[in-house]
């Protein structure tokens, strides 16, 4: 972990000017009371919305960080928040437990090999009273990336999201040998979900090739709109077979393999929220866009 380290080599001067926004009330909320968790080295730190840090005890390098380079923070945390207005349904669909914690979001950055500038988010919630206490009863919300020089995303961000799926369930399959009594009882199951993940990770990068990476809506004519959006929907059908599946693995493990049954839990937690981003950001704004180009003739 480090990325406490690589935040900070990054000057504010260096990074993109960001324009004024208006945010409606929830995100404004999550935007003040968002709290970060960075890696140094082997541990983890709780920075508060103020950046105190909560746990564990800082060292030299994290109170420099905070010291020297609060200012980045600060353009981290919008940039955050932009990004979850802009690619991503994880406010909307969480808004319930966000509200319930006064609007506390935690966001765990693991910097991803790119020199500080590319990072991947786990997105939890936590009551304000109870983050330091009881730590590990908090709540997750879901994972994002972030590019902090490109904020446009090609093809939506889904490369991103579908590969994270192709890894999560290569990181469940390890976890399986380590945290299941009877892994081989689910064998059925493990192949099924692979098979799955594999057909989901060929077909929706098939398909995206021969997309636009960005879409200018203004631009593109009914027939094209209409086109574009049954090729993400394909995709996202993809993702409901699989969730299907993840669920019904789910239910069995409730009854036998506790210790485990979580992380199948988050796991199909990732593929419902790309599956509602699919619904409202992707084919909700296309399906839009192409009922207003036909109620406008």
């Amino acid at each position: 972990m480090n990325e406490v380290e690589e935040l900070l080599k990054l000057d504010i001067d260096s990074l993109p000017k960001l324009k004024p926004v208006l945010f409606d009330d929830l995100r404004h909320k999550v935007l003040k009371n968002l709290y970060l968790e960075l890696g140094s080295g082997q541990v983890l730190y709780l920075l508060s919305f103020s950046y105190n840090v909560i746990n564990p005890s800082p060292n030299e390098v994290v109170d420099e960080l905070i010291t020297k380079r609060s200012e980045v923070l600060n353009f981290i945390k919008e940039y955050i928040c932009r990004n979850l207005t802009v690619y991503s349904v994880l406010l909307d669909v969480n808004s319930y437990f966000i509200e319930q914690n006064n609007f506390l979001l935690l966001a765990r950055l693991r910097e991803r090999d790119s020199g500080g500038r590319r990072y991947e988010i786990k997105y939890y919630t936590h009551s304000p009273l109870e983050v330091v206490k009881n730590y590990k009863d908090k709540i997750y919300i879901g994972r994002d990336f972030i590019d902090l020089f490109q904020f446009k995303r090609k093809y939506f961000g889904i490369k991103e999201f579908i590969t994270s799926l192709k890894d999560q369930n290569e990181a469940l399959l390890e976890r399986a040998e380590q945290k299941m009594r009877r892994p081989v009882k689910y064998k059925s199951f493990f192949q099924e979900i692979s098979e799955y993940v594999n057909e989901l990770h060929t077909e929706s990068f098939d398909t995206l090739q021969s997309l636009p990476p960005y879409l200018d809506m203004d631009k593109l004519s009914g027939n094209d709109l209409i086109d574009i959006n049954a090729q993400y929907r394909s995709i996202n059908h993809y993702l409901i077979e699989l969730r299907d599946e993840v669920e019904e693995f789910e239910n069995l493990l409730f009854k036998s393999e506790v210790s485990y049954v979580r992380y199948v839990t988050k796991y199909k937690k990732d593929i419902a929220n790309l599956i509602s981003y699919f619904n409202i950001k992707i084919n909700g704004s296309l399906s839009e866009k192409i009922y207003r180009l036909k109620t406008s003739r």
